[in-house]
């Protein structure tokens, strides 16, 4: 019972506005319409422009920690029924 408490606590404090982690950036092709350069800007002609960019992909630190502690609280029970004869 005492490992749901700890584990309940830390999950708590985890969740108590921490923010988030950044864990990859993913390429992304953002494709703008710009006016044309020189006498066919003018005129009032248009290109496009496509530009690769990096997006984060990010997730909430509270997110990690509850993982992290189902998973040891997964762990500490399979030990504990493992040793138990």
């Amino acid at each position: 019972m005492l490992d749901k408490a700890i584990i309940t606590g830390i999950t708590a404090v985890g969740g108590s506005s921490l923010g988030t982690i950044t864990v990859a950036t993913v390429p992304t092709a953002v494709t703008a319409t710009t006016a044309a350069s020189g006498l066919a800007g003018f005129l009032g002609f248009t290109t496009t422009a496509t530009t690769i960019v990096a997006a984060p992909v990010t997730v909430p630190v509270a997110g990690v920690i509850a993982v992290g502690a189902l998973l040891t609280y997964g762990g500490v029970t399979v030990y504990k029924a493992m040793n138990k004869n």
